[in-house]
């Protein structure tokens, strides 16, 4: 048995991503955006639990990033579509970042990240 977790969120990118960047492919320069909402709603997936963030993606959903809170030093987010959705940057311990793109309630996971990273790293500051 392993040990378990506690889901916070799991799911797709917000649809309002999808909507957006479909309705902006109706011109030519919009296409490349369009092809990138349509592959992250069909294979990216979030999943934050009170022990970790994964991030499954890439071609066919085929790769996956695990972080614990108590490797995370930094969390930007970016508000987009007037706000309702966001981007999130995590940056690590090693210099290396995670990206999360067009995450639902992002304000509220933006939260519960930055709760659970200060109580695991105790260096960390809520910037």
């Amino acid at each position: 048995m392993g040990i378990r977790e506690e889901v916070y969120y799991e799911g797709g990118p917000h649809i309002g991503d999808l909507i957006l960047n479909i309705l902006v492919g109706l011109t030519v320069v919009g296409i490349p955006l369009a092809v990138g909402a349509i592959v992250r709603a069909l294979w990216l997936r979030y999943r934050i639990t009170d022990r970790r963030i994964s991030v499954t993606g890439g071609w066919m959903g085929r790769d996956r990033s695990d972080v614990i809170y108590s490797e995370i030093t930094k969390v930007v987010k970016v508000p987009r579509g007037l706000g309702i959705w966001g981007d999130m940057v995590v940056t690590l311990r090693n210099g290396s970042r995670l990206e999360m793109r067009a995450v639902p309630n992002f304000r509220q996971v933006y939260d519960y990240i930055n709760e659970k990273v200060a109580a695991r790293n105790p260096e960390y500051t809520v910037k």
